[in-house]
């Protein structure tokens, strides 16, 4: 492998160029309209073929991931033409995200694993952060604004390279308050908003599993599926800032219900500022254990499609 080829495998999530359409989105979408699930699932193999055709990087990537999962749990059991259907179960995930989005997803087919966890929190009034990964599809949670309207959240979100995918929503009533707020704008405003939010005990969403865009932001390596990996402290830390609870929430499809994982990772509204290095640390690894959990029991459904263990530092490890 040459020099620029290793380049080009390593680049940063985010300098990776979306894929699909707007278009290719709106003919999936028209497709299942009109012709229903299982016809969706027919065009979707020969989709996700292309794609894996088009897009080594994601290949490698996907192949790397299963590797390293099959290695670490070797009782998951993976299908064959495993890399192409990691492809078509993101395809049934994109599905399900834009369902979701139009309030489409009937809260029937959501099954809360721990039902008394989410409705303490909410009910608390103290709000608090909760981390998602890219494992399955969280957009399907906004379903339960239907049931909850005093539900209030504010997603922090990486929205450069997903401006064509979210123009398939403007204008639409979503299920429930949810507020957009782009992570390049993470300046004191937008700290004060996140704070406003959870005074009001609303709850602010942020994705803990990829290495942070920002040059200069703080992450942590730690072991996931048996090799060092970057992990983002951007949640972590603004708990403790804000002095609230931090929580895991999980969405992962099993047939034809959506299992929503809902778990209290810790508590950071009694830290003193002596204890918050420490408490990030058991905090963070504990994410990342419950987060090698749910790979092990929904072994397609993470979707990170990038060398998520190599670094423009070839995986040298940073100071914290």
């Amino acid at each position: 492998m040459t020099s620029s080829q290793r380049r080009r495998t390593t680049r940063h999530w985010s300098a990776i160029s979306e894929s699909g359409s707007l278009g290719g989105i709106r003919l999936m979408l028209a497709i299942y309209d009109r012709f229903g699930a299982r016809a969706y699932q027919g065009v979707l193999f020969f989709v996700g073929l292309y794609y894996w055709l088009r897009r080594p990087i994601a290949r490698r990537a996907s192949r790397e991931y299963q590797r390293r999962l099959k290695t670490f749990c070797p009782s998951v059991s993976l299908p064959r033409l495993t890399t192409v259907r990691h492809f078509t179960t993101f395809g049934t995930a994109i599905l399900d995200k834009v369902l979701a989005l139009y309030g489409r997803i009937p809260p029937e087919s959501i099954r809360v694993e721990q039902r008394e966890t989410l409705r303490n929190a909410i009910d608390s009034g103290h709000g608090g952060i909760i981390v998602v990964t890219h494992l399955g599809s969280h957009e399907v949670c906004q379903a339960l604004g239907r049931l909850r309207r005093d539900l209030k959240m504010s997603v922090v979100m990486h929205t450069q390279h997903a401006q064509r995918f979210n123009s398939l929503f403007a204008g639409i009533d979503r299920p429930l308050s949810v507020e957009m707020i782009e992570v390049s704008d993470m300046g004191p405003g937008t700290a004060q908003r996140l704070q406003a939010r959870v005074a009001e005990g609303g709850f602010v969403v942020i994705a803990a599993d990829r290495e942070p865009i920002e040059t200069g932001a703080r992450r942590r390596w730690i072991d996931f599926l048996g090799r060092s990996a970057p992990f983002p402290e951007g949640a972590f830390r603004l708990a403790t800032l804000l002095r609230c609870p931090l929580y895991l929430l999980v969405c992962a499809r099993q047939g034809q219900t959506h299992h929503v994982h809902f778990e209290l990772l810790g508590d950071a509204g009694t830290l003193s500022r002596k204890a918050r290095e420490a408490w990030m640390t058991d905090t963070m690894a504990h994410f990342v254990t419950r987060l090698e959990y749910f790979c092990c029991h929904y072994p397609l459904q993470w979707f990170n499609f990038y060398s998520f263990w190599q670094s423009e530092q070839h995986n040298v490890r940073p100071p914290h």
